[in-house]
């Protein structure tokens, strides 16, 4: 294995520990963190220590894909890719917003319930964005970020009418008065 590069990360069967990831490369030996036995030195004059590619890996589950996932997923959420999963009350499922105008010759808009909540999480999200840039901008000074921080807060006070949407208390918005 000596002719072949191996770094951190790389994905390794050894004929007694089974699979592993080499976790650092030293002079002598590599240190690897195998799944059924932990972390062992291999020295890299072993001739039974394959490096397992796409082609053979026998076990499909890859930490590392997972992780990576995590990581862009994080990254989309805090720049506002994608938002969080957020349920929309049971006995709201399926059903739809309607807008009666005053006037009787107008006729009404009907809006599926699932659509206005996406609306209402966005709102919140990108609202959540907002407070996070404010927090973390440098040319603002801190009674700046205060002062922006409690218009913010009175916005959430204003959309706490949509909280009879959400499923979960923890996803609602949150007022002044909530804050207390």
């Amino acid at each position: 294995m000596e002719d072949r590069i191996v770094s951190a990360g790389t994905k390794v069967k050894h004929p007694q520990f089974g699979i592993g990831k080499v976790e650092h490369v030293a002079e002598y030996h590599y240190v690897i963190n195998f799944d059924s036995r932990g972390i062992v030195d291999v020295s890299k004059k072993f001739a039974g220590l394959e490096i397992l590619g796409p082609k053979n890996v026998e076990d499909e589950t890859d930490l590392d894909t997972d992780e990576i996932e995590k990581a862009v997923e994080r990254v989309l959420r805090k720049w506002n890719g994608i938002g969080e999963v957020v349920p929309l009350g049971d006995r709201w499922s399926g059903g739809t917003l309607l807008l009666q105008p005053a006037d009787p010759e107008q006729k009404p808009k009907e809006i599926p319930i699932e659509t206005f909540f996406h609306k209402i999480v966005m709102l919140r999200d990108r609202m959540r964005v907002l407070e996070q840039n404010i927090n973390s901008n440098e040319k603002l000074s801190d009674e700046d970020k205060v002062n922006l921080q409690q218009y913010i807060t009175r916005i959430y006070g204003s959309l706490t009418t949509f909280n009879v949407l959400f499923k979960n208390k923890e996803q609602q918005f949150i007022g002044e008065k909530g804050k207390e």
